[in-house]
């Protein structure tokens, strides 16, 4: 009789182990999905930060074309001012 005593608690503190082995089992599962999507996030985010590095270098680029159009419209309006009606741009004879 104590031998089937013994038995239940056993099997009984099996069933309790097996079913927290499959909660655990089941929260991994969860974090491997969140795992893999947070390294998903994390190439996106690489990925739009060499674009936006990218974007940056051409802004520069456009920016610097930018204050060169400005510097020759200054030219151009102090050009117009002149008694010829020539701007500076044109002070040069052509060659032809």
């Amino acid at each position: 009789m104590v031998l089937w005593i013994v038995l239940a608690v056993v099997v009984f503190a099996l069933v309790i182990l097996g079913a927290a082995i499959l909660s655990v089992v089941g929260r991994l599962r969860g974090l491997d999905r969140a795992l893999r999507k947070l390294l998903r996030r994390q190439e996106q985010a690489e990925k739009l930060q060499e674009k936006a590095l990218v974007l940056q270098t051409t802004v520069e680029g456009l920016q610097q074309r930018a204050e060169v159009a400005q510097g020759q419209v200054a030219v151009i309006k102090a050009g117009r001012g002149a008694a010829d009606g020539k701007h500076s741009l044109q002070s040069v004879p052509a060659p032809w």
